[in-house]
């Protein structure tokens, strides 16, 4: 039996792999063979094929806008919301800054093959622990199509196939994008298949690819809380679980004024519709007269609508009332919630409520604060004096992310190189035998 016979045979034992379609099954079977190859492909290799990406992308800029544009017009025209149509718009500037995120993996060291650990037993036999990829990694998102480059670099890299369902928001976006990416591998030698689009297959092939276990090794979603939630209950591959971003930013009593207003203002303008935003801002009652009228002076500015609490509202007429929901929306546009809370206690009583565990910032000059506050807040990211809008791949130096994880198993945080990777243990012995 030939290997590709095998790897269309196997199935998961409770049965789920029969009831794959066959034109997923060619795509994920393609895939695994890609992968054995990848892994055990040459750092040099891999980075040519990122080099030969990031130079495709950028010479067929004009393709990927025009099919990009359709997308928008489709998005537009379906009432897709502004936060939404703004991460699915690719112009000249983003596509750049994709290629030059690709070219910093391409700059990164090789995560496979390092060794973790290891050591040698009485008996002679030498123990290594190291980084091995995962095989096939799987992604569903939507609407995203950065993370098409971002994760079809990582996995590149990192010795993996990529098995993409970018949505049908961005789908002539994706389809221009991936034919680019595998015209470069090919160019180099690598794979076509280590980057492969199931689109074409629809709602459907998202559905049979969270079923294909023994074919995908694990599958990350990008995304809504919906669609997360929906591939955390319903997969049966792994999942690495990002997670949506209600983000926290605490003033405290001692906040300088400067810091907070600049840090506010980029947490929550910069970039709106992403999920590292502000969301929720809390203020200490003892510094809220002194820095509230200010910021939301100035936020209003920026066009931003306040939600705020009672309190709120009697230092700022403009605010409207927050209701219960709003502590708990992802509002990825020009919206902001805020509460006036009694203390750091009362900060850290809001944020373990509300929060999604992504990312959250104190505002302090009061180190025992601080530190307090960096010990107890249970998020990925947790920030002193600093905008929340850093907690991304390509600003922690990982060159691009998958995405940022807010599970505790495996991965936590930006997730880059590493955490695209799984270990094996290396056993190296002399005819030892166990007595």
């Amino acid at each position: 039996m030939t290997t590709e016979a095998a790897l269309t045979q196997e199935t998961d034992t409770d049965g789920t792999a029969p009831d794959l379609s066959p034109a997923l099954v060619a795509k994920l079977v393609a895939a695994k063979l890609a992968s054995r190859q990848l892994s055990t492909a040459t750092a040099q290799s891999k980075n040519d094929g990122l080099r030969a990406i990031a130079r495709a992308v950028r010479d067929n800029a004009a393709r990927i806008v025009a099919a990009n544009d359709l997308d928008l017009a489709r998005g537009h025209d379906g009432g897709l919301a502004p936060g939404l149509l703004d991460r699915l718009r690719l112009d000249d500037a983003r596509l750049d800054a994709l290629a030059t995120a690709t070219e910093l993996v391409a700059d990164l060291v090789d995560p496979v093959g390092e060794v973790l650990r290891g050591k040698v037993l009485p008996n002679g036999l030498s123990l290594t622990q190291i980084r091995v990829p995962f095989g096939v990694v799987g992604a569903i998102y939507e609407a995203r199509p950065n993370v098409t480059i971002d994760i079809a670099a990582l996995a590149l890299k990192s010795g993996n196939a990529a098995v993409l369902r970018g949505g049908s928001a961005a789908e002539e976006t994706n389809r221009v994008l991936v034919g680019i990416l595998q015209e470069a591998l090919v160019e180099v030698g690598l794979p076509r298949e280590a980057v492969q689009t199931i689109d074409e297959l629809g709602r459907q092939g998202a559905t049979e690819l969270m079923r294909a276990r023994g074919h995908v090794d694990v599958l990350v979603p990008r995304g809504s809380a919906q669609l997360i939630d929906t591939v955390v209950r319903e997969s049966k591959v792994p999942v690495i679980e990002t997670g949506a971003g209600v983000v926290h930013v605490y003033l405290d009593e001692s906040a300088d004024a400067r810091w907070a207003e600049d840090i506010v203002r980029n947490a929550k303008v910069q970039r709106p519709s992403v999920c590292n935003a502000l969301e929720t801002l809390l203020v200490h009652r003892d510094a809220a007269p002194r820095l509230l009228p200010g910021i939301l002076a100035a936020l209003r500015e920026d066009g931003v609508t306040i939600h705020g609490d009672e309190a709120t509202r009697s230092l700022f007429a403009d605010a409207v009332a927050a209701t219960e929901e709003d502590w708990s929306t992802e509002y990825m546009s020009l919206d902001l919630s805020v509460r006036i809370v009694d203390d750091l206690d009362g900060a850290l009583a809001h944020i373990e409520r509300y929060s999604t565990k992504h990312t959250e910032s104190i505002v302090t000059n009061d180190l025992s604060r601080a530190e307090r506050f960096l010990a107890e807040v249970d998020s990925a990211v947790v920030m002193v004096n600093a905008s929340t809008r850093f907690t991304d791949g390509g600003e922690f130096g990982f060159g691009a992310e998958v995405g940022i994880s807010t599970q505790k198993l495996h991965a936590r945080g930006p997730m880059g190189l590493p955490e695209l990777t799984s270990t094996k243990w290396v056993v190296r012995g002399s005819g030892q035998v166990r007595g």
